[in-house]
């Protein structure tokens, strides 16, 4: 008799050798706090300047594209004639960024700790990727960065979640989906994911904080730990073996 779906226990994290997929933003660093910010100021006005509407016709634009497709850019690129490299370059160019991000302590230690394989999968374009790896000081611990640029086939611009982008990036990074394991802040990622058996790690420090009602913290509607999350963790330094503050779905390995 076959085990029903639901009671079946989830793979271990740590087990085989992993391949990591880091997302980058709210990931390996906190986007929310300066980051974000500019960046969605600065997708507004482009798209002000460029299509020539309001202000609140580029919020609707950028946000409805953003849920839409997963990136601003790709609803952009395909219903309007708009350069997707400049304004990737626009939006993602920032003289003080060392000075806007803001990374857990001891970040490059902990990264290296970690066994198998390191890979960033980002929506964000590869410059700006590796300008933050190297404001972190850890671009070395990464064999590749597949940024957006990459996510493009031969008809049109991808990106997370697109299960065929996926697939092909991980054929070319020589990785079986069996042996990766996403760590991803954006729980729409983690659940298109999850689905090709990839393993999922959801990192929840650089989210919005609880609100506090009469001084009890209150949970934000959707922050449960949802079912496609193999772990769900605060900080990067619970993906170390061993973490007591690592929380687990079902079972703990050797349980």
């Amino acid at each position: 008799m076959r085990t029903p779906p639901s009671r079946r226990r989830r793979p271990d994290i740590a087990g085989g050798k992993p391949v990591w997929l880091f997302d980058l933003d709210n990931t390996l660093h906190r986007a929310s706090h300066a980051i974000f910010p500019a960046i969605n100021r600065g997708m507004t006005q482009y798209i002000v300047d460029a299509l020539h509407v309001d202000i609140d016709e580029a919020n609707r634009l950028r946000t409805g594209y953003t849920l839409r497709y997963g990136a601003a850019l790709l609803g952009l690129t395909r219903h309007h004639p708009l350069d997707p490299h400049d304004f990737l370059k626009v939006v993602h160019t920032f003289p003080d960024l060392g000075s806007m991000i803001r990374h857990e302590r001891g970040i490059a230690r902990l990264i290296a700790a970690l066994p198998g394989r390191k890979i960033v999968l980002t929506n964000a374009p590869e410059t700006y990727a590796r300008a933050v790896l190297a404001e972190l000081r850890i671009e070395r611990l990464f064999e590749r960065v597949i940024a957006i640029e990459h996510m493009r086939d031969r008809r049109q611009w991808r990106a997370k979640p697109d299960h065929a982008m996926l697939r092909r990036a991980m054929r070319d990074a020589h990785v079986s989906l069996k042996e990766a394991i996403l760590v991803e802040d954006t729980r729409s990622h983690l659940k298109n994911y999850r689905r090709l058996g990839i393993r999922t790690v959801w990192i929840t420090g650089h989210l919005a904080r609880k609100p506090h009602v009469n001084g009890v913290p209150t949970r934000l509607p959707g922050t449960g730990r949802p079912h496609y999350v193999d772990r769900s963790i605060r900080s990067l330094k619970s993906l170390r073996l061993g973490t007591r503050s690592v929380r687990w779905k079902g079972r703990k390995p050797g349980q």
